[in-house]
């Protein structure tokens, strides 16, 4: 909790200052006393919605919009009231929610392809431009809630809420997923979601990380890199990377980034590159970066090179830094984790689009050679 509490912090502070340094903390003092008198009772975290403190700590630079419309009791029934994140008098023509699935996949694996370590680091965040006091009910594939018999017609069931960025190629085959531990935004019933597995919550106005999860079993890697390096005696050394991709051919991976490192004394590298992207020595890296715009999923690309090497007086062995690849996926989860369902209720029965949107990043993906 303190961890937690400290990064909020930091926010509220980025949401004030633009910036939390050393020199906004210098120039804004007295706020920060006043915002701590705020957000702590006796040690204890108490409100730090942003959107809730800035109608009423204000500064001549940070004013809310909504500080002169709202009366003095409105303020106090949202700083005190059961849904301090949120106000009741919200109001759009056009009612929608947006969901972002957001994977960081960390590997590494050993010069002889065994896998030291695969996991993926999840975040689900929300933007709601929903109007009034609405109750969303969010459904995943968690393992803890499905089983093999019921998890392709859940699947079908998210297929119907409208996909950004693509189709649903790529998502797993409907299988459920076992998330090690996740972290819920204060928004979210706790116990409803501890008796039957859906997160309820009445969500904030905006953009807010709803979860935070972590998943450790049955991690679907987008790619694969099969490295040979070869030192020819202190002259030279032979590079041949393949890349491989793993995901549906109807995907494909974005801004991807092949950092191939290289001994400190090289001297010159001749690359050739046989299929996408292009590739180029920075002797300031001791690297060859190998850059791919667009990379369709189920296809392979391969780099050879020969680095030439300076002599040196006293040799001093290569450490073998490892490749290390960056890249985007739309429409593509790690995890295999899905979207069953997203449902939004409110008094005026209104019609809602929600939207869902998957994407797969680099964490640290790591190959040795």
């Amino acid at each position: 909790m303190v961890f937690e509490f400290l990064y909020r912090l930091l926010g509220l502070g980025v949401s004030y200052f633009g910036r939390f340094d050393e020199e906004a903390v210098k120039n804004n003092f007295v706020l920060i006393y006043e915002l701590l008198d705020e957000v702590l009772d006796f040690g204890y975290p108490q409100n730090i919605e942003v959107d809730t403190l800035k109608l009423y700590v204000t500064t001549e630079s940070v004013r809310s919009n909504h500080v002169v419309q709202e009366p003095p009791q409105s303020i106090t029934m949202q700083a005190t009231g059961a849904t301090t994140w949120r106000r009741n008098d919200i109001v759009y023509k056009k009612n929608e929610a947006f969901v972002d699935v957001i994977e960081s996949v960390n590997l590494i694996l050993s010069a002889k392809g065994t896998v030291l370590r695969a996991d993926v680091q999840g975040q689900i965040v929300m933007r709601s431009f929903l109007s009034g006091m609405p109750e969303c009910k969010f459904g995943l594939n968690d393992k803890l809630v499905l089983d093999q018999s019921t998890a392709t017609t859940d699947r079908s069931a998210a297929v119907r809420l409208g996909a950004r960025g693509g189709s649903m190629a790529g998502l797993g085959d409907g299988e459920s997923v076992e998330i090690a531990d996740c972290q819920f935004h204060q928004c979210v019933r706790l116990g409803k979601f501890d008796t039957d597995r859906i997160i309820s919550f009445i969500p904030p106005d905006g953009e807010f990380e709803l979860m935070r999860y972590r998943t450790t079993e049955n991690v679907n890697l987008p790619f694969k890199i099969l490295p040979v390096v070869r030192e020819l005696g202190r002259s030279s050394v032979e590079y041949e990377i393949l890349v491989k991709s793993n995901f549906s051919s109807k995907l494909a991976a974005t801004n991807m980034v092949v950092n191939i490192p290289t001994p400190p004394n090289a001297t010159k590298c001749r690359i050739k590159v046989t299929g996408a992207g292009k590739a180029k020595y920075h002797p300031e890296e001791n690297a060859m970066v190998w850059k791919i715009s667009r990379f369709q999923g189920l296809q392979e690309t391969s780099l050879t090179a020969v680095v030439d090497l300076t002599p040196m007086s006293k040799p001093i062995p290569w450490s073998r830094p490892p490749i290390a690849l960056d890249f985007q996926v739309l429409m593509f989860t790690a995890s295999g984790l899905l979207v069953r369902f997203l449902k939004v209720f409110e008094k005026s029965n209104y019609q809602s689009v929600k939207w869902v949107r998957y994407m797969t990043k680099a964490g640290s993906y790591e190959i040795r050679i």
